[in-house]
C-alpha cells in the first residue's frame, strides 16, 4: 500500500510551480502568461493544504487556500478585461509587441 506523505505533495507543488514559471518566461501570449500565474497559485494552494494536513495548523491551510482561489478568480476577471482592452487598442495580445501605452 502506498503512503502519500508531505514529500509527495511538495514535489507535485514544485513541478506545478516550475511549469508556471516556464509558462511565464517563455510565452509571448498574454493569456498563456496568465495561465502560468494560475499554475503558480494552484501550487501554493497545494502547499497550504498539505501543510495544514500534516502540520498542526488545523483548518487554516484550507481557509488560506479558499482565499487564494477567490483572489485568483478576481485576478483572472480583471486580467482578462485588461487583455481584451489591450487587444482592442493594439490588435495583438503578444506581450513583446505591446511596448507603449496610449493615454
Amino acid at each position: 500500500m502506498l503512503n502519500v506523505g508531505l514529500n509527495h505533495f511538495l514535489v507535485i507543488s514544485a513541478v506545478l510551480f516550475s511549469f508556471g514559471i516556464f509558462g511565464i518566461v517563455t510565452r509571448k501570449n498574454a493569456v498563456m502568461v496568465l495561465m502560468g500565474v494560475e499554475l503558480m497559485l494552484n501550487s501554493a494552494n497545494i502547499n497550504f493544504v498539505a501543510f495544514a494536513k500534516f502540520g498542526a495548523f488545523g483548518n487554516q491551510g484550507q481557509l488560506i487556500a479558499l482565499f487564494v482561489v477567490v483572489l485568483a478568480a478576481a485576478e483572472a476577471a480583471i486580467a482578462l478585461a485588461i487583455v481584451l482592452n489591450i487587444y482592442k487598442t493594439f490588435n495583438s495580445i503578444n506581450v513583446d509587441e505591446i511596448d507603449s501605452l496610449k493615454e
